[in-house]
């Protein structure tokens, strides 16, 4: 009876032991980091009442009779499984996402925690928070952040250049006059008789006919045979009509041949018959209408012009005025002879040329007169040409004026600026001006405010040059450009060299030159000046980055991770601390996510793992365990009392 009494006692005692593990689990639902905590039970010794037996003969075997004593509780067991994470936005709250722990030390022993509530102390070490422990880095010392010092600045030494320069040229060209006609060789219309006189008529009679010169109104030609011998000699017809303004007549081996005194095709000839005795009939004339012509011939006499209206002479002067490219006047004077400055077309083109020193005259295809600037840019080109008021002949050159038809203009330009560190970290501005060659090809300098310092190499006095394009738009030939600045900045004792990356040959990684608009820019110069720090970041590695306020980041600090060959063998000290025990394993530092360790993940804390709906279906279970075994007892104690009551 006494072995019921204390199974019973056992099992109640197992059982609140039991109630006491869930009891804890549940008050630390809430608690970050706790892990849940489990009872294992065994049974204890039993009572033998009889011993197996093995089969003999014709006698099978028994198995043994014992009664159990009772429980004892065998063991706890802690179920490190993950945590959910709780976003709290504080820089050094820090959870582990997988396996580890944040180690700490109090100066004379190490604890282990899945909690990372810490935090800065006055002398910027990590601690935590809770209980002053210093926070260790993977190689076993305390981490200290340095949270005062400035960040050093940093020369610039590279610049880096992006974007399009437009293949669209405008700029530079040089400015081109030309003329509105050619100066070409005229010919006159011209028509002859196709019989030789003299002409048979009827003697005494009067003959008469039209001539009509470039469209003008009709001239009349009157001839009579005052002789009456019946006849007109060529010479009679010749003169009635060399006697008719604009026009000339010839006598060719007895033929008639009439010609008009202008040259070129806009000048035409056409003769009406007359009446009643009609004259180009008699001198068998055509009525047809005949034009003159020109062509391209610089050797010819000036004379010879379509717009000559009086032939030259020896000693005519025709006088040249204009404006230089750089604004200085022309001024010459042709003397028309051949022993003079020339006669002919080609002599007047080149005396015109001589008298420019930044422009070249010439004539084109089609015998136009052409001004063309040697410097390309703005210019104030002229050119005029007239007659002297003396002289003899004349030529509406009114005709051949030349005028502007391409514009001078600047060179494109695109410009694009940055600030620059020097070594003191002081930053200065500079400007770069890339310009178009008139060889298509870019120059770029560089330009810095006078009082900030000088460019000595790469400025506007001696630029970065031959940056070319291919046809697609890509740079070429970069490998010969020389693209380094050399800036002596004021202050500093030493010039500063900066390496401007225009791009790859071949490639669009760099400057391009497309026929969309300009856009080039300075995407990149890798100096900077001094910064404070800004912010602080902890990533997954522990590695703890600090963020200042001139765009830079390093490393303040690194936390460890620290893992066990048995976890669940570390011996908890309360606030969530562990320490090593001689089942754990000793502790293997490293930084977060390095093989089993896990990662840290900052701004955040591990919640527990307790389900609190399974730890309520343990409770019930560990209450009925409890009532079933005091049932036992006070049964035993009512089977007691009736033996009592038998005596």
């Amino acid at each position: 009876m006494p072995a019921s009494l204390f199974s019973a006692l056992s099992g109640m005692t197992a059982n609140q032991q039991w109630i006491d593990i869930i009891g804890n689990n549940l008050a630390n639902a809430n608690t970050p980091g706790y892990k849940v905590s489990r009872a294992t039970f065994a049974s204890t010794f039993s009572q033998t009442l009889r011993f197996p037996s093995g089969p003999t003969g014709n006698l099978g075997g028994t198995n043994p009779t014992q009664i159990g004593l009772g429980v004892r509780l065998a063991g706890t067991d802690r179920f490190f499984s993950q945590g959910g994470l709780t976003t709290t936005g504080r820089i050094f709250d820090l959870a582990l996402e997988g396996k580890g722990f944040f180690a700490l030390t109090d100066g004379n022993q190490r604890f282990y925690t899945r909690v990372g509530t810490f935090g800065l102390d006055a002398d910027r070490n990590l601690v935590d928070q809770r209980t002053g422990m210093l926070v260790l880095d993977p190689t076993g010392s305390a981490v200290n952040v340095d949270t005062e010092a400035l960040f050093p600045p940093s020369a610039t030494a590279n610049m880096e250049l992006k974007g399009n320069l437009p293949a669209v040229v405008t700029g530079p060209l040089a400015e081109v006059l030309t003329g509105t006609k050619g100066l070409e060789e005229g010919f006159a219309a011209s028509l002859t008789s196709s019989g030789s006189g003299p002409f048979s008529v009827t003697a005494g009679a009067t003959y008469t006919m039209e001539v009509v010169v470039s469209g003008g109104a009709p001239k009349l030609v009157t001839l009579t045979d005052t002789d009456g011998d019946g006849q007109f000699t060529t010479d009679e017809v010749v003169a009635a009509l060399d006697a008719l303004d604009d026009v000339h007549a010839t006598n060719v081996s007895g033929q008639v041949q009439l010609e008009t005194d202008r040259t070129g095709e806009d000048v035409s000839l056409k003769i009406n018959a007359g009446s009643p005795n009609d004259l180009a009939n008699v001198i068998n004339i055509a009525t047809t209408l005949v034009n003159g012509s020109q062509s391209l011939n610089l050797d010819a006499d000036l004379n010879t012009l379509p717009a000559n209206v009086i032939d030259y002479v020896d000693g005519d002067e025709i006088d040249i005025v204009g404006v230089d490219t750089d604004g200085s006047t022309v001024t010459g004077t042709f003397t028309y002879g051949a022993s003079n400055d020339g006669t002919t077309i080609q002599e007047l083109g080149d005396f015109i040329d001589s008298l420019f020193s930044d422009a070249v005259v010439s004539f084109n295809n089609s015998g136009q007169l052409v001004v063309t600037a040697q410097t390309p840019g703005e210019a104030d080109l002229l050119l005029t040409i007239t007659d002297d008021g003396a002289a003899t002949g004349e030529t509406n050159w009114t005709e051949y004026a030349v005028s502007v038809t391409t514009d001078g203009t600047a060179p494109d330009t695109v410009v694009s600026s940055t600030e620059v560190y020097d070594k003191a970290g002081v930053a200065h501005t500079v400007t770069l001006t890339f310009e178009r060659q008139a060889d298509l090809t870019w120059n770029v300098a560089a330009s810095i405010p006078t009082e900030d310092g000088t460019v000595l190499q790469g400025g506007s006095d001696d630029p970065i040059t031959g940056l070319n394009f291919d046809e697609d738009g890509a740079p070429q030939g970069l490998g010969s450009v020389d693209a380094t600045l050399s800036i002596s900045f004021t202050g500093q004792s030493n010039a500063q060299s900066v390496s401007l990356d225009l791009g790859t040959d071949g490639k669009f990684d760099g400057l391009t030159q497309f026929g969309s608009q300009t856009s080039a820019y300075i995407s990149h110069q890798d100096g900077y000046g001094d910064g404070e720090l800004a912010n602080i970041n902890v990533n997954s590695d522990g590695t703890i980055d600090g963020f200042y306020t001139n765009g830079q980041s390093r490393s303040l600090g690194s936390i460890g991770v620290a893992t066990f060959a048995n976890e669940e063998g570390l011996f908890a000290e309360g606030e969530n601390l562990y320490s090593e025990s001689a089942n754990s394993g000793s502790a293997a530092l490293s930084s977060g996510a390095v093989q089993s360790a896990g990662a840290v993940v900052g701004g955040s804390l591990e919640d527990s793992n307790v389900d609190t709906a399974e730890q309520f279906v343990r409770l019930i279970q560990a209450q009925r365990g409890f009532q079933a075994n005091a049932r036992v007892i006070t049964t035993q104690d009512q089977i007691l009392a009736e033996v009592a009551n038998l005596i």
